[in-house]
């Protein structure tokens, strides 16, 4: 923990003022609000540096176990705040920058949101990277350095606008740029062959295209711990900086496009894979970062000079969805071509290594590479690929008494023209452990997804369900709530141990709990409500049920079937339904910039909106809004104002979600289907407060069935009478919805937005009449809160630690250090040099203001 909490709090202040001010000196800037933001955030980073370097040094001399974390994907949000919570100092920094004329809370603003992530994908890794350091595990985040986020999302018109997320373009003073280290990553080129002194035949990869990963470290701090862990991210450089001789002899644009070619590899999140060049680019993408990541955990390793058939002791690496997979391969093919070990040697140590998790239920959404790409990009890890492949299908032959449609299930060699890869039968193949991240996910992962595996190596699929980290999504984002819950269980020990909000329960018909509840509902709904009239300029009452659904917009997660109810709604409202509750209805989230009907969905929705608030008829009793660029910082502020969330996948589609379980932590109620986590949040909330509705997973294909053979129509008045008006243009051009409305046809259908029709419109009568016995609601969300204990992440981390990882704790004391002479290898903490330089590199990449 930081040095103040050793000081009376008068002279934390002074200590921090001066801090900051010695802050501003380093930053260059103006004291403006920017100016105090790059001064906070330099004086905490210092802070963070201090415990970061012994946490590591800690680890280092204890030769423990660490986990590395492999995902495409880390949507950390702001770091300043999170820091100053997880430090203890926030309340500190306050009063330090008040002194000065500033306003914490402003100063955050500044920040912008990192565009490492774009969904629950990436969250799920911060939350994760949270729980890590916070429970003490030895543990590293790798990923990818950025320079543009997927895309920032504009509404122009009601519909999308994709514009680059510049997000680095003032700088991050909370990464430090270490030059000194980096690898040579390699593609293409071909594959020679050669006899050792043994006698023995071996292969060297020639490769055509070197790009050098260069490490850029983000400091991770626990809550209550002196640990502080790493996000390590990698940025793409060209191997050579400038080639002199051939821009003399005229050869100008081959320069630059190598440069450019080098460093598009970490330039934008998910480039658009519809064209070759794009599938290209992602491929090199993921081999780019788990090749660096594997070269940097190997160098590490052998510091202690071991051989790598002990890397199991001390290395496992966690692969987030089968982004990363391609490591696999390549350590293979490192032990295989660099180290000459032998093929069983280096598969049982590969295997010991790695684990997978599965974040989709989707077949059609699992990786696949075609062959001719991967031969053209990665020569060598093609042939490994095929012989892997090779020696599975000979062991699984036998398991199966040669069953040649078993067989052909189970091949990492997809048949067809072109052949494919099949990332997903190669991340299972290729570790010791496959989990899914809810319940019903991992069922369905046995008995859909990979029902072939699981026969004959049930041992491997076990279920670790998803949880999110209470620092951010509740003690940071929700601090009218946090307080309640600590008063009224008289301690805070629910930051460590979110069990501990069970106490609330017992007060939950307390009439002054209640209204402290209340009270802090309000106070959140006030501030979203300020921001949607600074967005939109309509204002909006605050008593109205807040009803929500933010995130990834996609057919399975259903907005068609939210907003069809909302024009239901709207129609009633017409007809003369004043008497229903008034209700304000929230949508956010992106579509991929490739996905034409999410783009449609989120047209409709604005065309709803631009109907529904202008109409002087409805009045308060129905507002509708679009709330663009879905991010962390946007999620903290609309969270904690919930009334409703809205969780409404088509049942069997979802793998778990964790947005449901911030939205009640965060005291408020959930519509859902029976999917992902909604069924274990049922059970531990309690089925009364909750309002599901809609089919079941073993349901949904004999009600496709009907859908396409059998004629089913929905006869709901209320939804053909929407699905008319947006057929006839009324929210929007006609031409603008034919596709949705095709899609909503019975034999289109697919997910099922006709069938559920009718049991959503009665979950949602069953919303407005709970809600209108206030003691009632309010109990409900009391209870549904106090029970959420198993939904952190860190019981998650604690089981993979446990069940996968096999690590143990290492908490670290300035006490347990020896600081024994660094061992010849590369450092994992920066040089005081280093960290001057990063401030020289983030200023400079700013601009000076005069």
């Amino acid at each position: 923990m930081s040095a103040y909490l050793a000081r009376d709090v008068p002279s934390i202040e002074r200590y921090i003022v001066n801090h900051l001010e010695y802050s501003l000196a380093r930053t260059r800037h103006s004291f403006d609000r920017f100016g105090a933001y790059q001064a906070t955030a330099l004086s905490v980073r210092d802070r963070l540096i201090e415990s970061w370097n012994d946490t590591q040094q800690y680890f280092t001399d204890t030769d423990c176990k660490r986990v590395y974390y492999l995902s495409l994907e880390f949507l950390m949000g702001r770091f300043l705040d999170n820091a100053l919570v997880n430090l203890g100092i926030r309340d500190q920094y306050k009063e330090a920058l008040l002194e000065l004329g500033f306003d914490l809370d402003e100063v955050e603003a500044e920040e912008r949101d990192p565009g490492l992530g774009n969904g629950g994908l990436g969250r799920l890794a911060a939350c994760f990277l949270d729980s890590i350091a916070t429970l003490n595990y030895p543990g590293w985040g790798y990923g990818i350095r950025y320079k543009y986020g997927m895309f920032e999302q504009r509404i122009r018109n009601g519909q999308q606008m994709e514009v680059p997320d510049f997000w680095l373009t003032r700088g991050n003073p909370f990464e430090i740029e270490r030059l000194d280290v980096k690898y040579p990553v390699f593609f293409g080129g071909h594959v020679s062959q050669y006899t050792d002194r043994q006698g023995r035949l071996r292969f060297k990869w020639e490769a055509g295209e070197v790009v050098y990963a260069v490490a850029y470290d983000n400091p991770v701090p626990g809550f209550d711990t002196y640990n502080c862990v790493n996000l390590r991210l990698w940025d793409s450089r060209p191997a050579t900086e400038f080639e002199l001789a051939s821009f003399n002899t005229g050869d100008y644009y081959a320069n630059l496009e190598a440069r450019q070619t080098s460093e598009s590899i970490s330039a934008v999140l998910y480039p658009n894979d519809n064209t070759d060049a794009g599938k290209e680019l992602r491929l090199k993408q993921q081999f780019f970062f788990v090749s660096a990541t594997l070269q940097d955990a190997i160098r590490r390793f052998l510091k202690r000079q071991r051989p790598l058939t002990e890397l199991p002791s001390r290395v496992s690496v966690q692969l987030n969805d089968t982004h990363p997979t391609i490591g696999i391969v390549e350590l293979m093919r490192i032990l295989l071509d660099d180290y000459a070990h032998g093929w069983t040697e280096a598969w049982n140590t590969v295997t010991a290594v790695f684990s997978y998790t599965n974040h989709t239920v989707l077949p059609e959404a699992l990786e696949k590479w075609p062959v001719p790409l991967m031969e053209r990009v990665l020569p060598r890890h093609m042939q490994l690929i095929f012989e892997i492949n090779y020696r599975h299908l000979q062991q699984y032959a036998k398991l199966c008494n040669n069953d040649g449609e078993v067989l052909e299930r189970v091949s990492i060699i997809e048949e067809g023209t072109p052949k494919r890869v099949r990332m997903a039968q190669l991340a299972v193949v290729g570790t010791h452990t496959v989990n899914g991240v809810a319940e019903i996910h991992t069922r369905i992962v046995r008995a859909r997804l990979f029902p072939d595996f699981c026969r004959f190596e049930p041992q491997k699929f076990v279920n670790i369900t998803n949880g999110v980290t209470p620092r951010r999504w509740l003690l940071e984002a929700n601090p009218a709530l946090s307080a309640v819950l600590s008063r009224w269980t008289e301690s805070d020990e629910w930051i460590l141990e979110l069990s501990a909000l069970r106490a609330l329960e017992q007060y939950a018909d307390n009439p002054d709990l209640q209204r402290e509840f209340h009270e802090a509902k309000l106070e959140n709904k006030r501030r979203l409500a300020e921001y949607i009239q600074s967005q939109h300029g309509v204002q909006v009452d605050v008593n109205a049920l807040f009803d929500v659904q933010v995130k990834r917009i996609h057919e399975y997660k259903r907005q068609l079937l939210n907003i069809l109810g909302v024009i239901a709604r709207y129609n009633l409202i017409k007809a003369g339904r004043h008497d229903l509750l008034p209700r304000v209805v929230i949508f956010g989230g992106k579509a991929a910039a490739g996905y034409a009907q999410a783009k449609r969905i989120i047209r409709l929705i604005n065309g709803v909106a631009e109907v529904v608030n202008n109409d002087p008829e409805v009045g308060n009793l129905l507002k509708v809004f679009f709330l663009e660029n879905y991010r962390v910082s946007l999620a903290e502020l609309i969270i904690p104002a919930n009334d409703i969330s809205e969780h409404i996948s088509t049942a069997g589609m979802e793998a778990s979600g964790t947005s449901n379980m911030k939205f009640v932590m965060n005291g408020g109620l959930i519509v859902g289907t029976m999917d992902g986590a909604n069924i274990e949040i049922r059970e531990e909330t309690g089925a009364d407060n909750m309002f599901v509705f809609g089919l079941l997973a073993e349901q949904v294909d004999e009600a496709r069935d009907q859908l396409r053979n059998h004629g089913w129509r929905c006869q709901d008045q209320r939804y053909q009478d929407a699905v008319a008006q947006v057929a006839a243009g009324r929210f929007g051009g006609a031409d603008t919805y034919a596709e949705l409305v095709h899609a909503l046809e019975p034999a289109n259908d697919y997910y099922l937005v006709s069938r559920d029709f009718t049991a959503y419109m009665e979950a949602q009568e069953r919303v407005d009449a709970a809600y209108r016995d206030q003691r009632s609601w309010l109990r409900k969300c009391i209870v549904s809160t106090s029970r959420m204990g198993k939904f952190s992440s860190d019981r998650s981390v604690h089981e993979y630690a446990q069940r996968i990882w096999k690590l143990q704790p290492m908490p670290f004391t300035p006490s347990s250090i020896t600081y024994s002479k660094p061992v010849e290898g590369v450092r994992d903490g920066p040089s005081k040099s280093e960290i001057s330089s990063s401030n020289n590199n983030n200023n400079n990449s700013q601009p000076r203001q005069h």
